[in-house]
């Protein structure tokens, strides 16, 4: 599976798991703008250490469940 997949995935996942509406209240949620999503979603940005540390603070997840969600 390619990056972009694994990153819409991932956010796709996170939506699910945590009941969020949609990806603007993601970006609330995460402390991130929500051009920073969209970005992630398109691919155009990888999920990188700010945004991995940022699930891990703000929803809890250790980086074996973030990675698991987005293979």
């Amino acid at each position: 599976m390619d990056e972009k997949k694994n990153a819409a995935k991932l956010l796709d996942a996170l939506r699910e798991r945590f009941q969020i509406k949609n990806d603007a209240a993601l970006a609330r949620e995460l402390d991130l703008t929500p051009g920073t999503i969209c970005k992630l979603r398109s691919g155009a940005l990888a999920v990188g250490a700010v945004v991995i540390l940022r699930i891990h603070e703000y929803l809890g997840l250790t980086v074996a469940e973030i990675r698991a969600l987005a293979a």
